[in-house]
């Protein structure tokens, strides 16, 4: 599986450069696509070992492997990324340092198994990506120090070439004077792909627009639901206008060759690493008031719609397409918008004063030295 905690974990070691004080090492259990792009880096990856909850004897490997790591290293910090590695792997960590951070990356009920596990090692501090996120830490650790740090996104996408757009546009069929909307995303219903096409079929009148929608299906359930949609995208008639990509590695081109982005989220988005990314490629955003995306989008860089309501959805479309000038103000605005939120430096800044503030008196003596991070 690869989504935005991995997409965080890449960035993190892209970035590093910029907080070099913050010294980063990754631990994984699985390879593919993450180990690879990680390795990319050049940056100290460890892998534990496959770790299965079905066959318990992985874990005990793997946890092993883990402590070995742990007695070798001496890092100062160690961070967890949502329920399963910390459920599994929390507890090996304490004997070695009381730095323990979990990293809520969605919100929690309490109450699956894996949070109820998970919930039995109380970390000393939880970073969540929202205010929303954070609003839920309570249910699974009780009171704890929460804080909340927006993941840092590069701002690349900014200023794409005219040519480049071009070019994107031409090898995808769609010609420069399109008007191209996108949905960039997983393929997973409560990102809002039906409620889109349903808003998108009340603008057949509507003519010049094509649709993107990058993502592929990654589970078995989800190709079922990728063949739902392009059967309703026949069913409403937009057969021609609506191009699912599937699984892409360059979003970010296809982001800055495009003239919106929608995603309407039919459940709440923790946070919504593509919604900075195309803000950041100077894309006016559409989405639903809910979660994350309620913290992004302001009315200065796009527009918000209640959830479920086609009709809505396609009032806000209709507008930012034959509105030239709410689209220019809201695209200009959009990458200042997205460096507010989400500066690299900025937020490698915040997280690295953060686990600093962990560190006990005698480790803060050493002044300026380098922290050791690992994830």
């Amino acid at each position: 599986m690869y989504g935005g905690v991995e997409t965080l974990l890449t960035t993190l070691a892209r970035s590093r450069g910029l907080c070099p004080a913050m010294e980063q090492h990754f631990a994984l259990c699985f390879e593919g696509r993450l180990s690879r792009e990680l390795a990319e880096q050049h940056v100290p990856v460890y892998m534990l070992g496959d770790a299965h909850v079905s066959r318990p004897w992985t874990i005990v490997k793997a946890r092993a492997a883990l402590d070995l790591l742990l007695a070798r290293e001496h890092f100062d910090t160690v961070v967890t990324h949502m329920c399963w590695p910390h459920m599994l792997f929390a507890p090996i960590v304490l004997p070695y340092t009381q730095n323990l951070v979990y990293w809520a990356h969605s919100a929690t009920s309490g109450g699956h198994w894996t949070e109820r596990w998970a919930s039995r090692t109380k970390p000393a501090m939880v970073i969540a990506n929202s205010r929303f996120v954070a609003g839920s830490v309570s249910r699974l650790f009780g009171a704890v120090r929460t804080e909340v740090i927006c993941y840092p996104v590069s701002s690349a996408l900014e200023n794409t070439s005219t040519r480049a757009r071009l070019e994107i546009r031409e090898k995808l069929g769609a010609r420069a004077e399109s008007f191209i909307i996108i949905q960039a995303s997983r393929m997973e219903s409560w990102k809002g792909h039906m409620l889109h096409l349903d808003a998108l079929a009340l603008l057949k009148d509507v003519p010049g627009w094509v649709c993107w929608m990058a993502g592929g299906a990654q589970k078995a359930d989800e190709q079922a639901y990728l063949s739902r949609l392009r059967n309703r995208a026949t069913e409403c008639g937009l057969g021609d206008r609506i191009l699912f990509l599937g699984q892409r590695t360059d979003v970010r081109s296809l982001l800055g060759a495009a003239d919106l982005f929608c995603q309407p989220n039919q459940l709440p988005e923790p946070f919504g690493i593509v919604f900075i990314e195309a803000l950041a490629a100077g894309l006016p955003v559409i989405s639903t008031r809910l979660g994350g995306p309620m913290e992004i989008v302001v009315e200065s860089c796009g527009l918000l719609v209640p959830p479920d309501d086609p009709h809505a959805l396609a009032a806000a479309l209709r507008q930012c397409i034959e509105n030239r000038d709410l689209r220019l103000r809201l695209g200009v605005n959009a990458p200042a918008r997205a460096r507010e939120l989400c500066d690299p430096a900025t937020q490698l800044q915040r997280l690295y004063s953060a686990f600093r503030a962990l560190r006990s008196r005698a480790d803060a003596r050493r002044g300026a030295a380098t922290t050791s991070v690992l994830t």
